[in-house]
């Protein structure tokens, strides 16, 4: 326990000595100056291949969500299982889920290891999309709310017959 405390107070004293070693002219940079506000009309998606990433954007321009995600991240299935965990995420018993949205950073994660295919991913998307649009974690919320965006993938699919 002695241990423990001297190393602590030792720790703390030599942050001070340190703290003293920077040059007088240095400038802190102020999260104001440092920090860009996002574009409401852009959105990153990492960890996607290109084939991905370019059919999540044609699909998000199709249902045309008023609120976008900030980011859309694709995770390798160990890592969003861990996320899942660090956000309290609740599926409820006998229900999986591939994609998740979290509503404070409003980010989407996409477990990169069960994506079936293009066309559930526009529909479980536009389930994730629901969630930003309604601003809810309620899952009747957002199927509400993919409704439309779904009719809008569907319509956009048929062919035009003029």
């Amino acid at each position: 326990m002695k241990l423990r405390i001297w190393t602590t107070l030792f720790l703390v004293t030599i942050g001070q000595f340190a703290r003293g070693q920077t040059s007088v002219s240095a400038k802190m940079a102020s999260a104001e100056a440092t920090a860009t506000e996002p574009s409401a009309n852009s959105y990153a998606v990492l960890g996607a291949t290109p084939q991905q990433e370019a059919l999540l954007r044609a699909q998000i321009r199709v249902m045309q969500p008023e609120v976008l995600p900030l980011r859309i991240l694709f995770v390798p299935h160990w890592k969003y299982i861990h996320t899942t965990r660090t956000f309290h995420l609740h599926v409820p018993a006998g229900y999986t889920s591939a994609m998740f949205t979290h509503l404070p950073s409003r980010s989407v994660f996409i477990d990169s290891d069960r994506y079936l295919s293009d066309d559930s991913l526009g529909y479980w998307l536009a389930h994730e999309l629901g969630h930003l649009a309604a601003n809810s974690a309620i899952e009747s919320d957002a199927d509400k709310a993919a409704r439309e965006f779904r009719k809008r993938l569907k319509d956009a699919r048929k062919p035009d017959l003029h």
